[in-house]
């Protein structure tokens, strides 16, 4: 499998659900606003095994509440292009049975990795939560994977691509925020329009927070955001 960021549809028999996923050497790091995936992949041939593990991340968002973490084994296998078809189960759904196709996300607009300090933000998955400022009554949640000075993450409708530099307990960087999927007017914020943001902050062993200004359109928007390391 091709190293990036992919965007996933599950279809099982108790709904659907989309996420991102994010494919790094041998490791897959992932989920949606609700549940987070960390797990790796083997290959032969052309088949690949798929072994991840899962927990809720964000609690009182108004999902469907599924108890405990559980293990979910896959099996797929390429399907031309960059996307993949996987099948499988999980103990937390009764064993019933479900499938998950991943889809590569271009990054031709991601920027450069910036220079993470030997002190600098830790690398892993994490939780993301945004809180709208200026009187914006709005917000959102989803997922991070920092590695080496970028990020990739997203939800279920929209993608992150995002360079940053960290030292000394301060960070700052450049994030693109794309639909990968169109939102259908459930987004209005941001709409389905590509937008950049710019971001500067703290971290610290558990996490990191920041303040960001986004660009949409002829609009200046601010916002908090909130990580909290999972894996």
């Amino acid at each position: 499998m091709q190293n990036g960021l992919y965007k996933i549809e599950i279809d099982g028999a108790q709904g659907t659900a989309r996420g991102v996923m994010v494919v790094r050497d041998g490791y897959l790091f992932g989920g949606n606003a609700a549940f987070a995936l960390a797990g790796g992949y083997r290959e032969s041939g052309v088949d690949i095994a798929v072994d991840v593990t899962t927990v809720q991340c964000n609690d009182g968002l108004g999902f469907k509440p599924v108890a405990g973490v559980g293990r979910v084994a896959l099996r797929g296998r390429r399907e031309g292009g960059n996307r993949y078809l996987f099948e499988g189960g999980t103990a937390l759904l009764a064993g019933a049975p479900f499938t998950v196709v991943m889809t590569a996300i271009s990054e031709e607009a991601a920027p450069p990795a910036g220079a993470n300090g030997a002190d600098g933000i830790r690398n892993g998955l994490y939780s993301l939560h945004i809180r709208m400022l200026d009187g914006i009554d709005s917000g959102n949640t989803g997922l991070m994977v920092l590695h080496d000075g970028s990020i990739r993450g997203g939800d279920a409708h929209f993608g992150y691509v995002v360079a940053y530099s960290s030292a000394k307990g301060r960070w700052k960087g450049e994030l693109i925020n794309r639909t990968h999927t169109p939102t259908m007017g459930r987004r209005p914020l941001f709409g389905d329009r590509e937008v950049g943001i710019g971001f500067s902050g703290s971290y610290d062993e558990q996490g990191a927070e920041g303040e960001a200004t986004a660009l949409a359109g002829k609009r200046s928007i601010r916002f908090k955001a909130v990580l909290r390391r999972l894996a």
